[in-house]
């Protein structure tokens, strides 16, 4: 399995080499930041023209055809027309929040991105404490759409905000618990770590029944904490226009559009991470020669490869059931996903004590 600490080196003694230690380590936070801006425009291209063949898929139709072969081009073309369009601001919002609500929402976006480990020696912000710097840093989020809501003085926004606000408080819970039973089983909150003890095997398969039980429940509040289908209350359509971004245009729209799809990224890389080995290859006991060759796939091919399994397997229930009621949603966290989180992080906590985990 290459190690990518081996470039980052090799780039940082070149460096050192004519510059000094301050500048050339700012020149690194440059390129990095460079590196993360490029890989977040491009999976948002490749997120969105994805959602669109999909939905057409399970609708029965093409989906989009005409601009570039199969369409591809489209979203390029979307996004010319929204870096083209005004900036608008109403005359009675909060300026300063209303302009501030959407920087908010992609920083947010942005420092959970940089959590992901996406190959042996590619993870941006990696330390001891990952797991948790990854959830205070998610949770910021919901602070921005709260402010946009309020900022813009419309009454539709104010209540999609409120209602989002709601439903992301609430199905944090499920979601650090999930995520938690698995830091029990592993014994650490580094992401790096977490992926190397699932060397001889996946987590989703060595943790038994409370892995599995976790890997559902995130996968429901996961889908609940990006606002998607059928969690897309805060942007009902049929009620409330377009909800909390109801009053925005231009790129403040498209930093709400684009934060939203990669939050869909990161919801399914980190499932991939902690539940499905990460950039680890799949390794079958017993099976040697399998194994050698599964090793000769790079790791990043695996880390995303597992990643867009889990965003096909969320658009898929996106597109197959129906919307939820607020009250169904709220009801479906305190009343069921909560309690089962709670046992199940205990019934892994017993597992782990007492060696029922392979």
């Amino acid at each position: 399995m290459f190690d990518f600490s081996i470039v980052t080196n090799w780039i940082h003694q070149l460096l050192l080499s004519f510059l000094s230690e301050g500048w050339a380590v700012f020149i690194e936070c440059v390129l990095v930041a460079l590196v993360i801006i490029t890989l977040y425009a491009i999976l948002a291209i490749i997120l969105i023209y994805m959602e669109r063949k999909v939905c057409g898929f399970f609708q029965c139709r093409l989906g989009p055809m005409r601009v570039g072969k199969w369409g591809t081009i489209q979203v390029i073309c979307d996004v010319l027309k929204m870096l083209t369009k005004e900036i608008f601001t109403p005359k009675e919002a909060d300026k300063f929040l209303y302009n501030l609500a959407p920087f908010m929402v992609i920083i947010a976006s942005f420092l959970t991105f940089s959590c992901l480990p996406f190959n042996k020696g590619a993870s941006i912000l990696d330390f001891n404490v990952g797991v948790f710097f990854m959830l205070a840093a998610s949770s910021i989020g919901v602070v921005g759409i709260l402010l946009a809501g309020w900022g813009s003085n419309n009454k539709f926004s104010l209540i999609g905000a409120m209602r989002s606000g709601a439903q992301i408080v609430s199905y944090e819970l499920s979601v650090g618990m999930s995520i938690m039973t698995m830091v029990i089983l592993t014994g650490t909150m580094q992401f790096s770590e977490i992926v190397a003890d699932q060397a001889n095997g996946w987590f989703i398969f060595k943790g038994h029944i409370p892995a599995v039980i976790a890997f559902i429940i995130y996968l429901i509040a996961g889908n609940a904490e990006c606002n998607r289908g059928q969690f897309d209350l805060p942007e009902a359509e049929s009620e409330l226009t377009a909800g909390y971004h109801t009053e925005y245009s231009g790129m403040h729209f498209g930093f709400f559009y684009l934060a939203e799809y990669l939050n869909l990224f990161i919801v399914s890389a980190i499932a991939a991470t902690i539940f499905l080995g990460g950039w680890m290859p799949l390794h079958i006991s017993g099976l040697d020669g399998f194994n050698a060759l599964m090793d000769y796939i790079p790791g990043f091919v695996w880390f995303f490869a597992k990643a867009f399994f889990v965003v096909f397997l969320l658009m898929w229930i996106k597109w197959t059931f129906p919307r939820l009621r607020i009250d169904q949603i709220l009801s479906l966290e305190w009343k069921y996903l909560v309690p089962i989180s709670m046992v199940n992080l205990l019934l892994m906590a017993c597992c782990v004590a007492f060696g029922f985990h392979f």
